[in-house]
């Protein structure tokens, strides 16, 4: 009998190793090394691996040396961070959501991670010279270098002629773990492309361009410090763009832009940008028609400068040739900065239409905002962008906001406000707002003589009908 349960025992220890698994990538010193942090890490009572702490450009304003690192598991991993630029008097990981409380002995910070997630880990409260991990579980999909509809980028660095890789309709690029792409991936009047892998694409003019094409996929790559956008996207349609990283630390400098697009996934991105972080716009350049069904989910979004989230600032003004921006989704999102001084540009949640356009059927659930640097939690406007548009927006309808959380002091005071009686604001709706763990409703504060606006510290300007504040428990009549 006790043969029998030792055996047992054997089995279930070997069964348990077996479903843990660590892969760690090959390093490439085309990229620069952070030295500001040491980072090892290991499956729960295993060897420890060391990784590569990448250089990632943060911040245009002031551009910062921050560090990344990216590996896949799955089981449980354990780290062991060792900070070299100074004494560790507090550390934490963000997003906050996540609940992570490392411990620290002496320069040294550890913790575990039970699932992927992207996270920071920022020392002494410097959310610059931070360290970005970045965890996927391990690659199901390997394609075969050999096959001809695989354009295969091995470890290593790759250049490619006039740095743009233009990919034809029905193929798959690949960058395998390790593998450095210093180009730009161009895909015009295609199809069925899908771009993947482990691979990072390093300072290229434009991370991908996808335009007049569909049923494209952008998946799990790293992107540092492109010129301009990570992902910029216009006239195309069934685009999805799923747990990519994104750094960006120039002006223009957009993490991804939709222009005219039309049924659009993003999904499990983290998003590090001196721009604008997502923008959805109607009309711009070369790109016409309207934007709609959007989705965006299971983000964290950063903008060093700029709007985390923006909708609505360019489109059509010629007439009879209005666009519409509707049915967009935004859900399960932390926002972690927001960092813009020009009041006409801020607001972590911002809907802006100039140029025409109808804003219309937009929802945001489940956004938890940090506190930030500075700017607004959200800003409502229809109004005349006169340096971007050639005309004041058509209006804004039916925005529905729902267990939204911001928790900070830094916010302005946020606007909602339209131009006219016939360019209006209509039908906003916050179900379960809260401000620093104060739900702002009727069933929660005793308002007096003041508006709930005041306690949210909203502005209501002119030209708003059927703005509403209610509880998360409150039943509909």
């Amino acid at each position: 009998m006790k043969k029998t349960f030792i055996i047992f025992l054997l089995s279930c220890m070997s069964f348990s190793l077996n479903a843990q698994e660590l892969i760690t990538f090959p390093a490439s010193d085309s990229i620069p090394h952070n030295n500001d942090f040491s980072v090892k890490v290991r499956i729960a009572g295993g060897q420890w691996q060391e990784l590569y702490e990448y250089e990632a450009l943060v911040d245009m304003h002031n551009v910062t040396k921050s560090s990344m690192v990216n590996f896949d598991f799955k089981g449980t991993v354990e780290f062991s961070v060792t900070y070299n630029r100074g004494k560790v008097q507090s550390a934490r990981i963000r997003p906050l959501s996540y609940g992570f409380e490392p411990k620290i002995k002496g320069n040294t910070i550890t913790f575990s991670l039970s699932k992927p997630a992207n996270l920071s880990l920022e020392v002494n409260g410097d959310i610059f010279h931070n360290l970005q991990i970045f965890t996927n579980s391990p690659e199901t999909f390997k394609p075969d270098s050999k096959d001809p509809n695989v354009i295969y980028f091995a470890a290593g660095l790759h250049k490619v002629k006039d740095n743009v890789l233009n990919v034809p309709s029905g193929k798959t690029v690949y960058l395998a773990p390790g593998a450095v792409l210093k180009a730009s991936i161009h895909c015009e009047n295609v199809k069925d492309i899908r771009i993947c892998g482990r691979g990072i694409i390093y300072k290229a003019n434009d991370g991908v361009g996808v335009n007049f094409s569909d049923n494209i996929i952008i998946e799990d790559l790293v992107f540092l410090n492109p010129d301009h956008y990570t992902v910029s996207s216009g006239q195309s349609t069934n685009l999805t763009i799923k747990n990519i990283r994104s750094f960006s630390a120039k002006g223009w400098g957009d993490g991804i832009d939709l222009f005219s697009n039309n049924n659009v996934v993003i999904d499990g991105v983290f998003m590090r940008n001196s721009d604008d972080c997502i923008a959805i716009y109607g009309h711009r350049w070369k790109f016409y028609g309207d934007c709609k069904n959007i989705v965006v989910k299971n983000a964290a979004l950063w903008a060093d400068v700029a709007h985390p989230i923006l909708i609505g600032t360019h489109g059509n003004p010629e007439p009879g040739k209005s666009e519409t921006l509707e049915n967009i989704k935004f859900e399960n999102i932390d926002i972690l900065n927001h960092d813009e001084s020009q009041i006409n540009y801020q607001g972590c949640m911002s809907i802006n239409v100039s140029d025409e356009n109808l804003a219309r059927n937009i929802y945001f659930e489940n956004i938890r905002v940090e506190d930030f640097e500075q700017g607004q939690l959200l800003n409502l406007r229809v109004t005349y962008n006169k340096k971007y548009a050639k005309a004041p927006g058509r209006g804004i309808e039916n925005v529905f906001f729902k267990n939204i959380t911001y928790t900070g002091k830094n916010a302005n005071i946020s606007i909602i406000e339209g131009y006219s009686p016939e360019r209006s604001i209509k039908n906003i709706v916050f179900e379960g707002l809260k401000i620093n763990g104060t739900e702002i409703s009727d069933q929660s504060i005793k308002k007096g003589y003041k508006q709930l606006s005041d306690f949210a510290r909203f502005y209501e300007g002119l030209y708003i009908e059927g703005l509403v504040y209610k509880s998360l428990n409150e039943t509909s009549k």
